[in-house]
């Protein structure tokens, strides 16, 4: 089945005119990154397209298409029955495939004989792959960045949260990731994304924020967890105004506490985490804050850690990543729990 003509293709600058993305790649492509709120409808899954290509490669393109032509037509009628028979007429898809080819012509061409004002994106998932590079490089420069900065326990997320909570525009790399930004930081019950996928998120926050207000975001380094920030996106924000966030070691061991929550409720993977830092501090040191896992001491772990070994990591490296960190405004917080840091928020989206 061929693609289908040039009028019924639409570029990247019309994604948003349609009421629903399909993307009809393999499940395997498009769990590796796919456009944000496009829906999985493939056309061939995963074993379907080995087979299919096997036989382009090593019997013919003739019989390849054959037999391919009788799977995407089953595919695509169970689509039909399953997710689209109750879409009204006035009902717009956008539908793309890897490059734009058969896959999304194929299904473009039925929803559109159907009466469906079907259109198929142009260049498929690799030109929004390269739309997504491009707008990485653009759009960071057009933003003005605020950070906030400060060392482990500070609460610099949740703080993120209570801004967002006011209005403000956040840029949260570490929910992006999935990641809590340090050895002991993996999120509860999720994996990260792949590279390419955390691109697209990040491609996907900058272009809705409003380049005339502020955007804040946490320092971080580089990396977030096996991720790393873009490059320009990286320098950008670390040119950004900063922020200083200090409180008490009380404050931080109690923030602490609540946010490991779900590593104190399961003391094995705790300690496996733990052991990650022996080549840092040595088994005799990791053994001792094992052994505080063990016995549920948590606070006297959490002190340890904090003095032990995030404290000096931030004096090592930390925040000097950030240029204009000499110069942060002082966020003094006596306190780190919701109702400091939602009075916190307010002053700084006010301040802007």
């Amino acid at each position: 089945m061929s693609a289908h003509p040039a009028p019924f293709s639409v570029g990247l600058d019309r994604l948003d005119e349609f009421d629903t993305i399909i993307d009809v790649r393999s499940p395997a492509e498009f769990a590796e990154d796919h456009i944000p709120g496009a829906i999985n409808c493939p056309v061939l899954d995963d074993e379907e397209r080995v087979r299919v290509g096997t036989l382009y490669k090593q019997v013919s393109p003739f019989e390849a298409r054959k037999v391919g032509a009788a799977l995407v037509s089953r595919n695509i009628a169970r689509h039909i029955e399953t997710h689209f028979l109750s879409k009204p007429k006035s009902w717009k898809p956008l539908i793309y495939c890897w490059r734009g080819g058969q896959r999304s012509g194929a299904m473009t061409v039925v929803l559109g004989q159907i009466g469906w004002a079907a259109r198929r994106l142009e260049g498929g998932y690799k030109t929004f792959r390269q739309g997504v590079l491009e707008a990485l490089d653009a759009l960071p420069p057009t933003l003005r960045f605020n950070i906030l900065c400060g060392p482990t326990g500070s609460a610099k997320t949740a703080l993120l949260d209570a801004l967002a909570a006011e209005g403000a525009q956040v840029l949260d790399l570490e929910g992006l990731a999935c990641h809590r930004g340090s050895v002991l930081g993996g999120a509860p019950n999720t994996n990260q994304p792949g590279q390419k996928a955390f691109e697209t998120r990040l491609w996907s926050a900058l272009r809705g924020f409003d380049p005339a207000r502020p955007v804040w975001a946490e320092s971080e380094s580089r990396r977030v967890g096996r991720l790393h920030v873009p490059g320009v996106l990286f320098e950008c924000l670390r040119d950004g105004e900063c922020t200083l966030v200090q409180a008490p070691l009380e404050a931080r061991v109690d923030h602490l506490l609540e946010r490991y929550a779900d590593l104190i409720a399961d003391p094995a993977a705790f300690n496996e985490k733990l052991a990650r830092l022996v080549p840092q501090h040595g088994h005799e040191r990791v053994g001792g804050w094992q052994a505080l896992v063990d016995a549920g001491t948590w606070r006297q772990l959490a002190e340890e850690l904090v003095s032990l070994h995030y404290d000096p990591a931030y004096k090592r490296g930390g925040e000097g990543l950030y240029r204009r960190v000499e110069a942060a405004r002082l966020l003094p917080l006596a306190s780190l729990d919701a109702p400091a840091l939602a009075a916190a928020a307010r002053e700084l989206a006010a301040a802007g």
